[in-house]
């Protein structure tokens, strides 16, 4: 079944519209308003609040600072992170990792590049959670294991039995390697939910809407999407309540 391009709904968020920060440091572009970027028109998707694709200089990084009632997902990309929050958790996420931070009713954390030679390239995510004022918590897990070439495996959802990660939220991230030509299709677990596709390297289509590295294409109205890769590709894929 292919989407029904009728009904479907599309907002497209081309790489070169994200708003960028360079602080020496941190070499930083925000997909979602944050910071000293600001636009009405792109203050979230739905749940997904806050999609930041970082750069930390070595042995540099964010100091102690707060969160509260937020859903926090780290992916590294390339590189290290030394994360220590005020939960007693002190760890390092590496490429092929995923971080949760629930914030809940409050946390304090750091994330810093331990390696004085080698940037450290990650995914900031931040959601809107399903209930406020919960408990903080911590996790980290390898998604290694689960990586299945030219299909979309799940890294994240809101159920503790399921693959990956689990957030107070209802919502599904998946990510997928694909060689040139390699197709799948993703079918949304919950009606009502929207998709967040986001690339991370290579070009790829959904339906007739090419995509490519750090583009960004959010789909509403829709129960299940296919993807066909132009060139070798990467994806992470965001199920979200809208």
């Amino acid at each position: 079944m292919k989407i029904k391009e009728e009904f479907m709904k599309t907002i497209l968020h081309r790489a070169e519209t994200r708003g960028h920060a360079d602080h020496g440091w941190l070499n930083t572009h925000h997909t979602f308003s944050f910071a000293g970027y600001h636009n009405p028109d792109r203050m979230n998707f739905g749940a997904l609040r806050v999609l930041n694709d970082d750069i930390v200089a070595p042995g540099m990084g964010f100091g102690k600072h707060p969160h509260d009632n937020m859903e926090i997902v780290s992916i590294p990309l390339q590189g290290d992170l030394e994360h220590q929050d005020s939960m007693g958790n002190k760890s390092v996420i590496r490429e092929g990792d995923i971080q949760v931070m629930s914030a809940g009713t409050g946390v304090f954390h750091s994330e810093y590049n331990p390696n004085n030679d080698k940037e450290t390239h990650f995914l900031q995510i931040w959601l809107f959670p399903r209930e406020r004022n919960l408990a903080p918590r911590y996790d980290q897990i390898s998604i290694r294991e689960v990586a299945v070439p030219n299909r979309f495996y799940q890294i994240l959802s809101p159920n503790k039995s399921e693959q990956g990660v689990w957030i107070n939220q209802d919502a599904w991230f998946s990510m997928a390697h694909f060689d040139s030509g390699a197709t799948d299709k993703y079918t949304l677990k919950r009606s009502g939910n929207g998709v967040y596709v986001f690339v991370l390297e290579g070009c790829l289509k959904i339906n007739n809407i090419e995509l490519n590295t750090r583009d960004g294409l959010g789909v509403t109205d829709i129960v299940e999407i296919n993807v066909s890769a132009v060139t070798p590709s990467k994806v992470l894929l965001m199920e979200l309540p809208m």
